[in-house]
């Protein structure tokens, strides 16, 4: 744990992969800018690696001022321990007040063993992220520009609100596709600051022999036309006619959690709280009934298409143009409109 530092920096854990930033770290560039501002400092990513420097001119780009480098052979591929070493090492020499990571599979490994190790506090899968002053419920004391950690709760049946006081630096993991890709601005100049951070042998507990790389089948955050469909299409043999669409228009797949859940398709098309969040051009809602998890990652959408034999079903209230009916005769009739116009 650090003492509270109100002119510490906004920092940002720079995710990479054989020298590929992850894009969660280029959103939370964006936002860290933005909290930085508020604050009144600087906005800083940590980026540890094996010949990775490159990587910090796009940092800088997406909106830090500082890029504190740790480059070492050791590095090379993500281990629980060193990394950790080096993120508990330079938030101790650095003392910053706001520590992001994405909540990618690397993100959820590491965040808690840096809170662990720090003591710290640490909110996951956040959607949101703000900065307010806050009232101590218990001791009326006034805590001046906080860090709203904002997330859902509860099965997303409620969003909480989660701030640390006094327990810092002030963690959160954030998931991807949450926070929009800002604009990089290559005219940006910051630092890039080359730090030390002593790796001993007992930290690499493994060896990597083999890697396995499956590559993903699906890019929901990259689609411009998606369809989804939800538990409404009815069996996995239904969901042939989300595929079809989608072909015909040529869009991506995606789907609701109860249409995962029953089976008719994988959980890498799922889109909601607890799966993707996209905003494509054009998103088709087949048989999803709109619960608040599933809006939160499609609502955003420019244009919205809702099917559903339910006029009171709540996705009608984010759609653009809704269509009542059964999507078992909607569809097929979509598709033969789409065909006679090419």
């Amino acid at each position: 744990m650090i003492d509270p530092n109100r002119q510490g920096e906004v920092w940002v854990f720079a995710e990479q992969e054989d020298g590929s930033l992850h894009d969660v770290v280029l959103e939370l560039c964006g936002k860290a800018r933005e909290l930085a501002d508020t604050l009144g400092v600087k906005a800083a990513a940590v980026l540890p690696g094996n010949q990775v420097r490159p990587l910090a001119k796009r940092l800088i780009a997406q909106g830090v001022d500082n890029v504190y480098l740790v480059d070492n052979p050791k590095l090379s591929h993500f281990q629980t321990l060193p990394y950790a070493r080096v993120m508990t090492t330079l938030i101790q020499r650095h003392k910053p007040q706001i520590v992001l990571y994405g909540a990618t599979a690397m993100g959820r490994d590491l965040a808690p063993r840096v809170a662990s190790e720090m003591r710290a506090g640490m909110t996951a899968d956040c959607t949101d992220l703000e900065i307010s002053d806050v009232t101590d419920p218990k001791t009326k004391t006034l805590h001046k520009n906080l860090l709203l950690q904002i997330r859902p709760a509860f099965g997303g049946n409620i969003i909480a609100t989660i701030v640390n006081y006094d327990w810092w630096p002030q963690m959160a993991t954030v998931r991807e596709g949450v926070m929009p890709l800002k604009p990089a601005d290559e005219s940006r100049r910051g630092n890039v600051v080359e730090e030390k951070v002593e790796l001993d042998e007992t930290l690499l507990a493994l060896k990597l022999i083999q890697r396995h790389i499956e590559p993903r089948k699906v890019n929901l955050k990259g689609a411009r036309v998606i369809v989804a469909g939800g538990g409404g299409v009815g069996s996995k043999d239904n969901f042939r006619l989300i595929y079809d669409l989608a072909a015909a228009i040529g869009g991506a797949v995606g789907a609701s959690r109860a249409a995962v859940d029953g089976g008719y398709i994988g959980k890498e098309h799922q889109i909601g709280q607890t799966g993707t969040t996209v905003r494509p051009a054009l998103y088709i809602a087949a048989g999803i009934s709109g619960a608040v998890q599933h809006r939160a990652g499609m609502e955003e959408s420019a244009k919205i298409i809702a099917i559903n034999t339910d006029r009171d079903a709540p996705i009608f209230s984010v759609a653009h143009y809704g269509i009542v009916g059964d999507l078992k005769k909607v569809i097929p009739m979509m598709i033969k409109a789409v065909k006679e116009r090419r």
